[in-house]
């Protein structure tokens, strides 16, 4: 098999360096050109020593790529970035765009969170990548939008049990935690280590972005608008997400509805009733844990998910829709066991 051409736009990133370690070991995929706008002339090596081992392209400025030959890009930039550069990108190229970009379905919506969209002609055709509910759009999509890593934790727990009608669409809390690189690599105060080490602080409360993804895909699911409480904390640890979610509803029906969801899924394990995910058991993985938990109060259920908001929630998301849109074998490359302790 002769592998496909990939080209990484913001390889200087960590979302960028995940999706070169996974690549590296996949063989379907070649690595045709990194693109990096500061870091440009750099090697991978002198930005990221743990990839020094790979024989990888210098980074590039994007002017400077040639993508005619390219069979999909990978777009791992800011979201107000990424769509001027999609929007220049040839039209026979694939594009994974990682960035909150194309999510949300209405620009109108989109303009509400992030500021006016810069592509709306490209919004219509762009599929959302949450790909075991998206598999077959993504298939034939040439244009497919990364999920928000928080928002996928939240989702994985939710879309079954409310796709079943077995929790209660208005009694949704999601108390989720996650590491800090999760906001990127670039420097900021709130972010060095003296900031949040030793400390568990809740951030964007009642205005993270992430809430638009909840609000798109949870009303969907229930063909009606639904509105969750969503509440994100940073813990003091580089990696990893773990959702707790609050909802009113029978454990065994909801334990049940995620089981038959996720059945046939290589990458999602719902757990025996009454484990507990950790992030520490999917960490670096393409894998999704979830457990169910009956609460004290009758009528009242805990649903927790874990995942790696680097891997599974980001760059190994992206590269099992490359599989896809590629005609790929969909678990190649990313079968990996997680990384523990």
């Amino acid at each position: 098999m002769e592998p496909k051409r990939v080209i990484i736009l913001g390889a200087s990133g960590y979302t960028g360096a995940e999706l070169v370690r996974l690549i590296a070991g996949h063989p379907g995929l070649r690595i045709a050109a990194l693109g990096a706008e500061r870091k440009a002339g750099l090697t991978m090596a002198e930005v990221f020593p743990h990839l020094r081992h790979l024989d990888l392209p210098a980074l590039q400025k994007t002017d400077d790529i040639d993508f005619a030959a390219a069979d999909l890009v990978f777009c791992a930039l800011p979201h107000g970035t990424s769509q001027a550069v999609v929007q220049a990108l040839p039209e026979t190229v694939k594009i994974i765009d990682l960035s909150a970009g194309f999510r949300l379905r209405d620009p109108a919506v989109y303009a509400r969170w992030y500021g006016p969209h810069l592509a709306p002609e490209l919004q219509a055709g762009a599929v959302y990548g949450l790909t075991e509910f998206y598999r077959d759009a993504i298939r034939g999509a040439r244009l497919v939008a990364g999920t928000g890593c928080n928002a996928a934790t939240g989702l994985y727990a939710v879309l079954p049990p409310l796709r079943a009608g077995v929790i209660d669409p208005d009694e949704i809390v999601i108390d989720l935690k996650t590491g800090s690189s999760g906001a990127g690599r670039t420097a900021t105060e709130a972010l060095i280590h003296a900031e949040v080490a030793d400390s568990t602080r809740a951030y964007k409360v009642a205005q993270h972005r992430h809430l638009a993804e909840f609000d798109q895909e949870f009303s969907a699911a229930a063909g009606r608008e639904v509105k969750v409480t969503f509440t994100p904390h940073l813990v003091p640890q580089n990696r990893g997400i773990l959702a707790t979610v609050y909802v009113r509803g029978a454990a065994d029906a909801i334990h049940d509805a995620l089981a038959r969801a996720y059945a046939a899924e290589p990458f999602l394990h719902v757990l025996p009733m009454g484990d507990i995910p950790a992030t520490a058991h999917v960490r670096g993985s393409a894998f999704v844990h979830v457990g169910v938990v009956a609460d004290r109060r009758p009528g009242r259920t805990m649903i927790f998910a874990a995942l790696d908001n680097l891997a599974k929630g980001s760059a190994a998301q992206a590269i099992h829709n490359a599989n896809l849109m590629l005609g790929l074998p969909e678990t190649l490359g990313l079968g990996a066991a997680p990384l523990y302790p």
